[in-house]
């Protein structure tokens, strides 16, 4: 099967999933109303790593509907998105990167996202116009690096992404072009099946250095076809990353957190941040863990790293920056320090807060106390 076989062959509705899982009526009249606010798409491929016959499985917590997802609380934007948009699409938050909102599509729907405004529901983001992003970015030499996001980049087809290629290989103060991708996790065919996506993408990272940035965020999602993916990246000269997001039921343990960095190490792929679920609605009250709690998992799973292993950094991507959870002092305050940062004073800040043990974000607010 092809992977635009299987792409046409995931599961879209909550019937389809009810049989799929042998549901009850009840069961399937809750995903019907979850799917009706935020659309369900699960392809084949990653539906087969679900374990079926458990309600808590890690992998089915990730891209099955629950009824937590109706939890009003939370925001929308948790890091500022709208205030960043300087184009349709293009967003400008740190001096140095320019962010791209390619697409809402994805080949599946995390119960995660932090984009649940847009995927599969709204286009009203996303950029229409690659001429604008190359003259905004050809305009701003400070920008040394874009990141083509979403949705799933890497599902726009091969034209599209030539096209963003060709155009931004060319921009001379650019010393890199990162594509943010769940592909190799949820549908690694798109990855290893397509000769010309390969050829495409080995043509140009001989003109500009090349990054996919992915997300495996639990040990069994790196399958044999998985690695296929990795490994099809690597030999064509892109560079692999990964972000993993702590999410409660998946990877709030250390050792499962653990296995998961030494085995994205092993296969080449360096991981570079863990990320502190964001408080979006329909996402913050099944998936955050606090920080207390997140500081000792990570550490934790850094401990049973090798040095490459121990490099990523623990981090929220607040609306004023990416703000590093560095750890607990002996009276109970919480070290943060900024990674990047929006605005100038902010630059390299280190600061602490009072936190209750069930705080899992900060407010705005951020100024110097």
């Amino acid at each position: 099967m092809s992977w635009q076989e299987e792409l046409n062959r995931a599961v879209r509705t909550a019937d389809q999933l009810a049989e799929e899982m042998g549901w009850n009526d009840e069961k399937l009249e809750l995903c019907r109303e979850i799917s009706e606010r935020y659309p369900m798409l699960i392809t084949p491929y990653y539906l087969s790593l679900v374990d079926k016959n458990d309600p808590a499985d890690p992998i089915g917590r990730m891209c099955i509907p629950s009824g937590d997802e109706f939890d009003p609380g939370g925001s929308f934007d948790t890091s500022g998105e709208a205030s960043n948009t300087k184009l349709e699409g293009l967003q400008h938050k740190y001096k140095r990167t320019a962010l791209l909102l390619s697409t809402n599509q994805c080949a599946m729907y995390c119960r995660h996202c932090f984009r649940k405004r847009l995927v599969g529901l709204s286009n009203e983001e996303l950029n229409k116009r690659v001429d604008e992003v190359v003259e905004y970015v050809s305009a701003h030499p400070e920008i040394n690096n874009v990141l083509v996001s979403g949705g799933d980049s890497l599902l726009n087809p091969n034209s599209i992404l030539e096209r963003y290629l060709h155009e931004l290989s060319a921009i001379e103060h650019l010393d890199f072009i990162r594509f943010g991708s769940r592909l190799p996790v949820t549908l690694p065919e798109r990855i290893y099946g397509d000769r010309e996506f390969l050829d495409l993408f080995e043509k140009y990272a001989d003109v500009k250095t090349l990054y996919v940035v992915t997300q495996f965020n639990h040990p069994r999602e790196l399958t044999e076809e998985a690695r296929k993916a990795v490994y099809a990246l690597l030999d064509r000269g892109v560079q692999v990353r990964n972000q993993t997001v702590l999410l409660r039921g998946v990877n709030d343990d250390s050792q499962v957190l653990g296995e998961l960095l030494a085995r994205l190490t092993r296969i080449g792929v360096s991981p570079y941040y863990i990320f502190q679920c964001r408080p979006v609605t329909g996402v913050k009250g099944r998936f955050q863990v606090p920080f207390e709690e997140g500081v000792r998992i990570v550490d934790g799973a850094k401990a049973l790293q090798n040095g490459f292993g121990k490099s990523l950094r623990y981090a929220m991507s607040h609306p004023r920056g990416k703000i590093e959870i560095i750890g607990r002092l002996p009276d109970g305050q919480m070290i943060f320090k900024f990674h990047q940062n929006k605005y100038p004073e902010d630059s390299a800040r280190i600061f602490t807060r009072t936190l209750s043990a069930d705080s899992c974000w900060l407010d705005d607010d951020l100024d110097p106390i």
